[in-house]
């Protein structure tokens, strides 16, 4: 009885873990903004990473969701990231390489792909982005934090 009862228990649990995994992938981001009493232009409703955690070695996606009470013509995205509070990387990026200039104002999406090497070391990471318009007014800035873990050392064929 007890040999009968094993197999389907293994079965249970593969599928709740199966099931709920693209539920766990799916974890809403907590995101501040860097002066919680600025004013700025753009407000950031949501930020989604895939996947979640990133993995080294792997492709990761950050889309962030935000809203513009002005159009935009140009600017940069400057990503900072830190490692258990060190700063390890800083990024400029052409904001027009990430979305569709002039960005109207409304909804909009800025969405970067990155791989990272394998070699990033697994842990709490946090990110900090500024955008920035052609003028260089800061038109929003929000940090929040993410989770790296290691990736498979062998290839797949």
């Amino acid at each position: 009885m007890g040999f009968q009862f094993l197999p389907r228990f293994y079965l249970l649990v593969s599928l709740s873990i199966l099931f709920l995994a693209p539920f766990h992938a799916q974890a809403k981001i907590k995101v501040t903004y860097c002066d919680k009493k600025a004013d700025y232009a753009v407000k950031v409703s949501g930020v989604e990473i895939s996947p979640n955690p990133v993995v080294s070695g792997q492709a990761a996606t950050f889309k962030i969701s935000a809203t513009s009470g002005k159009a935009i013509y140009g600017g940069e995205v400057v990503i900072g990231v830190s490692y258990v509070g060190v700063p390890v990387h800083t990024e400029r990026i052409d904001l027009c390489e990430e979305v569709t200039c002039p960005v109207a104002n409304g909804n909009f999406l800025i969405s970067h792909t990155q791989t990272l090497p394998a070699i990033t070391p697994p842990g709490p990471y946090s990110l900090k982005m500024t955008l920035k318009d052609d003028r260089e007014e800061v038109l929003t800035c929000v940090k929040f934090n993410f989770k790296i873990v290691f990736g498979s050392f062998v290839s797949d064929m």
